[in-house]
């Protein structure tokens, strides 16, 4: 795994602190306290644009409440592995139910999944309103020569490898990344080219291109899907804080697009992206802040 952000700002920190709690339920009579200030918190993160955005903005929060905080971007089974191993604290891009669904099979049981932090998300394949397709089984060589998706591995590709052999295309979906998809839509927008992509939504390319999802009549993509947050065993226990902010994590789709689509179109660092949604929606980061342990 590699760091790609080592957050270690904690000017203006809350004050939080709780009692000690001894492993019978009461408070320890010696009076020490637990203080977030200073304490490591590593968070895992996919490095697609919609979880850049969700692990930035949270990451920010934590820190406010006094955590030093890393983010490590890797690939979608690691993030799952370090999370169930106790590597690392936790993740808040478990796309679910079916986009990660052999990732929760597999490690489900030796997480603590928090639930959703964001509702009504949505995958499948997506062409620009110029085209004049509305369904996948409308898809042929002739239409395109090939479905450009993401990462190799990751829940969408699998997806799409059964749709094409659900609807039985004679084209391929062919793996790249995030960045080089939106590459590839965006030079083809601008010529009014044919093109399909792997997407999914939240993402800013629904509010930068008049783009929209294909009809999905063999139902091999959810219809409506969550993002979860899952943390360590443990986490709880020895950060409750962190614990109880992560669990009160939730936002919008217009909350992640609006961050998203600030990087996107105003050529912002992610990290101040976050700030500024932050900065501009005080009340609900005020609410995620609000733990039992103020």
């Amino acid at each position: 795994m590699r760091s790609i952000l080592k957050k270690s700002t904690t000017a203006g920190a809350a004050a939080l602190s709780v009692l000690v709690v001894s492993a019978c339920g009461e408070e320890d009579t010696s009076g020490e306290a637990y203080s977030p200030e200073g304490e490591e918190i590593t968070l895992t993160l996919v490095a697609w644009d919609s979880e850049l955005a969700s692990t930035n903005v949270i990451g920010k929060v934590l820190e406010e409440a006094g955590y030093d905080v890393t983010l490590t971007a890797v690939e979608q089974a690691p993030m799952w592995i370090s999370t169930a191993n106790g590597d690392a604290d936790g993740f808040v891009g478990a796309w679910l139910p079916s986009d990660m669904a052999s990732e929760y099979e597999e490690y489900g049981d030796d997480v603590v999944d928090l639930g959703p932090n964001l509702e009504g998300n949505r995958t499948g394949l997506a062409v620009p309103d110029y085209m004049d397709i509305t369904s996948i089984d409308e898809l042929s060589s002739d239409v395109v020569d090939e479905i450009i998706g993401i990462d190799a591995g990751a829940g969408i590709m699998t997806s799409t490898e059964e749709v094409v052999e659900t609807y039985d295309l004679d084209i391929e979906a062919t793996p790249s990344s995030d960045a080089a998809m939106t590459a590839a839509l965006d030079s083809a927008y601008n010529n009014e080219e044919p093109i399909v992509i792997t997407a999914w939504q939240p993402h800013w390319k629904f509010n930068s291109y008049d783009i929209r999802f294909l009809e999905d009549p063999e139902g091999v993509y959810e219809e409506e899907e969550e993002i979860r947050t899952m943390v360590r065993e443990g986490l709880e226990e020895e950060h409750p804080v962190a614990y109880e902010i992560l669990d009160n994590f939730y936002w919008e789709t217009e909350d992640m697009n609006e961050v998203m689509q600030d990087v996107a179109e105003n050529d912002k660092d992610v990290e101040d992206a976050a700030q500024d949604w932050i900065d501009d929606n005080r009340e609900t980061v005020d609410e995620w802040l609000e733990t039992a342990e103020q």
